[in-house]
């Protein structure tokens, strides 16, 4: 069992990753924890950066000659490769680290093997404490490696009674302030802000991440507006602004003034554009992380192709019904077909109420 100490320490470094969250794509946020030989922490440090230090150089770099001897707490298994840092199981070693516990392997197969280095130096290492909790918080990363797409959480706001607008289509606004706000967040940690040819015209929405610390610092999401005809996005729409970088992406055979670089063409499906096409041409421009903030048509698509990995709903203390609902036809027909949800978190944000679940599988 582990010890407390152990516990304490490791709990540390998850909260370290999450400074990451939105400036180290398409790498993972990694948090790193050093204690002496008597176990007294030493070191810290996070990934900041994609192409700057990792997490256990910053956490080195601040033990300097104390971490001879002591134990590295890492998030995740130590990396073995050399690409634009070099190989952090070989950093432990040479500081004299004589334990590495790390809550999640690596599963990226260029990276992983690190543990093994590090055991046959001699090294004591453990693996998998706290391992929900550091793969929760690098659920992004781990999933677009292991199913070679983007990680896709939609996001949506709607009544006590599942309404996303009234029956005018008024929708401004249905949830609190504190829950824009924390919409932002969530932008902010993500690498592709999506939504569709609905939303683009009622809206004319800008998707940049505003009003908060982490604009200043964070890397703008790409704005991805799916407008499969090409008629929503018009020159002087303010996602073509230059605040963040955008893409439209449009069908094939459409016809549009929009610049080329700004556009990508896709195959059409029955639905409008090809989602699996979509979500591979975004993972081929470096994007690991979609926030979906479509309309109910194209949220019904992506859950219809299986490509929402976590849903994120803010539910308001408000009743209107009447109205479009959060989500449109998926291709669910019966009960047995649904989709079940593992809530892993609800949370108060203002007078509203952010639920946050995950997929699991269709069936009871």
């Amino acid at each position: 069992m582990a010890q407390q100490a152990d516990i304490t320490a490791m709990r540390r470094a998850i909260a370290l990753a999450a400074r990451g969250l939105g400036s180290t794509s398409p790498n993972p946020v990694v948090g790193c924890v050093i204690t002496d030989a008597s176990g007294h922490q030493v070191g810290e440090g996070w990934h900041r950066r994609a192409g700057g230090p990792h997490a256990e150089v910053h956490a080195l770099r601040e033990a300097g000659v104390l971490a001879r001897g002591g134990t590295a707490y890492v998030t995740l298994e130590p990396c073995n490769h050399t690409g634009r840092t070099g190989p952090c199981a070989q950093a432990l070693i040479e500081a004299g680290i004589a334990r590495v516990v790390y809550a999640v392997g690596d599963p990226n197969p260029q990276a992983t093997g690190g543990a093994d280095t590090l055991g046959a130096a001699g090294v004591e290492v453990t693996q998998g404490l706290l391992q929900d909790e550091a793969e929760a918080g690098n659920i992004a990363w781990l999933t677009s490696v292991r199913q070679g797409r983007p990680f896709v959480r939609w996001k949506y706001a709607a009544t006590l009674d599942g309404r996303i607008a009234a029956a005018d289509g008024t929708s401004r606004w249905i949830s609190s302030a504190e829950s824009r706000a924390d919409v932002h967040r969530l932008r902010a940690e993500s690498d592709a802000v999506v939504v569709g040819s609905g939303t683009a015209r009622a809206d004319d929405p800008h998707l940049a991440v505003r009003g908060t610390a982490a604009a200043e610092e964070i890397v703008q999401p790409l704005r991805v507006v799916v407008d499969t005809d090409a008629t929503a996005v018009q020159p002087g729409a303010r996602v073509l602004d230059d605040a963040a970088p955008t893409l439209i992406a449009i069908a094939e055979d459409a016809g549009t003034t929009l610049a080329s670089e700004q556009v990508v063409r896709l195959p059409r499906d029955g639905r409008g554009l090809s989602v699996p096409a979509l979500l591979a041409a975004l993972y081929d421009r470096g994007v690991r992380s979609v926030l979906l903030e479509g309309g109910p048509t194209l949220a019904g698509a992506f859950v219809a192709a299986g490509a929402v990995d976590q849903v994120v709903g803010y539910l308001a203390p408000v009743l209107l019904g009447a109205g479009p609902h959060a989500l449109a036809d998926a291709g669910i027909t019966t009960i047995a077909d649904a989709l079940r949800l593992d809530i892993t978190e609800t949370t108060p944000v203002g007078p509203d109420l952010r639920i946050t679940a995950t997929l699991t599988s269709k069936g009871a």
